[in-house]
């Protein structure tokens, strides 16, 4: 651009002073013509590198997925392929072979099923238990009522034989009645012993009864979420082996490119956390650009941006700028027991920065990781000047067409 602006610039000082000769060309003139473009340009590009920053420093990034297996086992199937193949989310990875865990998942249902029986066996038991425990409490409370019946009539008894006796000794009443009043008193004597019998037999029975109350509660067990505890304890341990058996087949987590891909039917997976088998990158990736820290001063989220990736010579990727990174290394300090160096303080300004945005236009472009580039601003300030930057950026983006090695 520069080059293009000297060259008219040059044109128009060869019409006016040597083509017409409007002007005389003499030292003054001279100077005032090389003075001229070297102002102009000087102040044009700090103006322009203020109100349309560029960078040269783009890059592509984009996040990486190991993809650990959950279960241990031999691989039967890996159907996705390394390269430029999108995985979309939930897509298969690789299959393990289900065979042992679906073995513990039918063993684990057969016991919880064989537990749940028991459970209700043993609960019905408890119900029996209980009833028999109101029936020996009503056994209980009817001796308690046969007794104080009798003790009445036991009372009543005793108080004939005594007026009986008394009639006897003074010679007013008979030996018969005396005699049938003491016969009337030993038969309630004796009935009250059978309800004495009774009652403590009712009571025997209701202490055997919550005894075995006492055995089947301990049986069963606590509960645990409205579950008694072994049965608790045994879903669990079918929930976590189904968990299992879902996990031999191992899902894509995003819309993905599978890269690093050594993992084949028939290789073992150990299930451990630090084996990785496979790599995925994500479909969408950030679009970062470093820039010196004064050059950001008029920079706004929300501004207009563009970029010439290298993969992609001769064309203009659009973009907004989405945020600055208002951080970096060189301004970190970390809590430790060491003194900072004194010539960290003395270091040259660092660069910030700056992600992207692409442009609704452009989602669907293959962004590749890693990619390099520049890339272009145009702040709110100026937007005359934006034009310069913009033909730059496009003359720059035509020559990654040339390949510059001898080999």
């Amino acid at each position: 651009m520069d080059i293009l602006l000297l060259g008219i610039y040059a044109f128009f000082v060869w019409l006016i002073f040597i083509k017409f000769k409007w002007l005389p060309w003499n030292i003054t003139s001279q100077v005032i013509v090389v003075t001229i473009p070297i102002v102009v340009l000087t102040i044009m590009i700090l103006t322009l590198n203020v109100v349309a920053p560029s960078s040269s420093k783009l890059r592509v990034f984009k996040y990486t997925i190991p993809i650990v297996s959950q279960v241990r086992g031999r691989v039967l199937e890996v159907p996705v392929e390394e390269g430029n193949r999108p995985v979309k989310k939930g897509d298969v990875l690789f299959r393990v072979d289900p065979t042992p865990y679906q073995l513990d998942v039918a063993n684990l249902e057969a016991q919880l099923a064989n537990a749940v029986g028991g459970q209700k066996e043993v609960e019905e038991s408890l119900t029996g238990a209980n009833a028999k425990v109101v029936e020996s409490r009503a056994a209980i409370a009817q001796a308690e009522a046969r007794i104080a019946e009798v003790d009445a009539r036991l009372a009543l008894a005793q108080k004939r034989v005594d007026q009986n006796r008394e009639l006897a000794r003074t010679g007013a009443g008979n030996r018969f009645d005396l005699e049938q009043a003491e016969t009337n008193l030993a038969e309630q004597r004796g009935q009250r012993e059978a309800a004495r019998s009774a009652l403590a037999q009712a009571a025997a029975s209701e202490q055997q009864s919550r005894a075995s109350v006492g055995q089947i509660q301990q049986k069963l067990g606590s509960k645990v979420g409205g579950q008694y505890a072994q049965v608790a304890q045994i879903r669990a341990q079918l929930e976590n082996a189904r968990w299992l058996l879902g996990e031999t087949v191992t899902r894509s987590p995003c819309d993905c490119y599978v890269i690093n891909l050594q993992l084949r039917p028939g290789a073992f997976v150990a299930g451990l956390p630090l084996n990785p088998v496979m790599s995925l990158i994500e479909v969408d990736g950030q679009i970062v650009a470093f820039y010196n820290q004064n050059e950001l001063t008029r920079v706004q989220s929300g501004d207009e941006a563009e970029f010439a990736l290298e993969t992609y010579p001769g064309k203009i990727i659009k973009g907004t700028v989405d945020s600055i990174i208002w951080a970096m290394g060189q301004g970190q300090l970390p809590a430790s027991g060491t003194i900072p160096m004194a010539s960290l303080a003395n270091m040259a300004p660092g660069t910030y920065a700056v992600k992207f945005k692409l442009a609704d236009r452009d989602r669907e472009l293959f962004i590749a990781a890693g990619a390099v580039g520049d890339a272009a601003i145009y702040t709110q300030h100026l937007a005359f000047l934006h034009i310069l930057r913009k033909v730059i950026l496009r003359v720059g983006s035509y020559t990654n067409y040339l390949v510059l090695k001898l080999h």
